[in-house]
């Protein structure tokens, strides 16, 4: 993705980098730790390798995620939050995250918390 050259103010420029169906959910799922593309694949569920390899490349160019190579056969790379832009994105996603259990918990949505395993 392109950045622009102009923005009315710098979060619209953090919107840009992050909008999206994927790229919320794959920066919420590496928040457990560095993870290869196959398990990243399965934990999402909908997400294709296509998509998940483009939404990847993008937040990496963005310093959101980074990718390491182990040497040896077969080839073995993680994905992770980066130190610096990755963990800071990633307080603003809890933000996020408590917001949408708030709503559903308001709007007497809490099955699907329980469905989904995530804590009251």
């Amino acid at each position: 993705m392109k950045v622009r050259e102009e923005y009315t103010c710098p979060l619209e420029l953090v919107h840009d980098m992050i909008k999206g169906k994927w790229k919320s959910i794959i920066l919420w799922r590496l928040r457990l730790g560095a993870t290869t593309l196959a398990k990243l694949e399965k934990d999402i569920d909908g997400i294709t390798q296509k998509m998940l390899l483009e939404q990847l490349k993008e937040l990496m160019e963005y310093g959101f995620v980074e990718k390491r190579s182990f040497e040896g056969y077969p080839l073995h790379v993680e994905y992770s939050l980066t130190a610096d832009r990755g963990l800071q994105i990633l307080e603003a996603l809890k933000i996020m995250q408590r917001i949408g259990i708030d709503y559903l918990k308001a709007n007497g949505l809490e099955h699907i918390l329980i469905e989904k395993g995530v804590g009251l």
